[in-house]
């Protein structure tokens, strides 16, 4: 088993580590037939001042939307563009999310770690410090049915929290901290590293997007060791954010490119093949992607722009 900065937290075997990698919950829906969603609003408005970043849909047609500035979670009605805050944010950021089967967030949380919260009640169910070290940036998070992984943008380490049989949260202490080696060559300059985070077709291996750097790294969950995927001449994916696969296409954001590249991947992940580019007029700074029907929806981070308490937000569909 490769070390952690230190040790991990709780040991596992490798067997173990293997299969909060491989397994995976249902894949993003992408059958629905377009004229199903073809009333439904393309630019669903936010709160003013609310700074989104992450987003995730489960099977039920709603968003869920994280704020930049305290934390709060929004619920939008991807039928009607209307929505509400669902939990009152801890007054620490939200960042990347993902939504479960059993109605359960969990949000990265930028240097507070992690935290997982009940979306029919708002309540915060866990909460967890990640990070052996500092500066931390915990950003982006994927769920299989038997952890939850999440990136840091300012440690090269992957973090996972080990899901019980039946999706129970582990305690604090089970944290597992996962050393990024091999092709990962951490910046030290203050750019954002990791990002966001899927796992390959075959589910064999994690898929990470280094921001600064503009690499696809095909990550070992048993050991952290990386390699990077060749993607032709449509690497770096310069400013590459949210990552969504579905089947074999992987979507990856590149905000202030104000687009998403897609991909055709090898099912081992090693691989992938260019197939366009979608932009839209309505992109201003999109950071993270997710999928209903035959839609994406990606959240407009708007970092060109100074935030304010009157600084509006939108959350932009596309068709996939």
């Amino acid at each position: 088993m490769a070390p952690t900065h230190g040790s991990f937290a709780h040991p596992l075997s490798r067997r173990r580590l293997l299969a909060l990698g491989t397994a995976t919950l249902g894949a993003a829906s992408l059958g629905t037939p377009a004229h199903a969603t073809a009333s439904w609003p393309d630019v669903i408005p936010l709160p003013d001042g609310f700074r989104p970043e992450g987003i995730a849909i489960g099977r039920a047609p709603y968003a869920y939307l994280g704020s930049l500035g305290d934390g709060s979670l929004y619920r939008a009605d991807l039928r009607t563009g209307e929505g509400g805050i669902i939990s009152t944010g801890p007054g620490t950021p939200s960042v990347g999310l993902k939504l479960d089967d059993r109605g359960r967030l969990f949000v990265a949380a930028r240097d507070a770690g992690a935290r997982v919260v009940d979306v029919r009640s708002g309540e915060i169910l866990a909460s967890y410090p990640l990070a052996a070290t500092t500066p931390t940036f915990t950003n982006d998070v994927f769920l299989t049915p038997r952890a939850a992984w999440f990136t840091d943008s300012y440690q090269p380490v992957l973090y996972a929290l080990p899901l019980g049989r039946r999706g129970e949260l582990p305690d604090a202490a089970a944290v597992v901290r996962l050393p990024l080696s091999g092709d990962w060559t951490q910046a030290a300059d203050g750019s954002v590293n990791a990002n966001g985070i899927t796992r390959t077709p075959d589910g064999s291996a994690l898929l990470v997007v280094q921001s600064g750097a503009g690499g696809l790294h095909r990550v070992d969950p048993r050991t952290g060791v990386t390699t990077l995927v060749d993607l032709g001449d449509a690497a770096p994916l310069t400013n590459g954010d949210g990552l969504l696969r579905t089947g074999r296409t992987l979507y990856v954001v590149q905000n202030r490119q104000n687009a998403i590249d897609v991909f055709t991947l090898a099912a081992d992940g090693r691989s992938g093949v260019f197939r366009r580019r979608i932009t839209d007029s309505d992109f201003d700074v999109p950071t993270t992607v997710a999928a209903f029907g035959n839609r994406l929806y990606l959240p407009n981070a708007r970092f060109t722009t100074t935030p304010t308490p009157g600084t509006t937000y939108a959350v932009v569909a596309v068709p996939a």
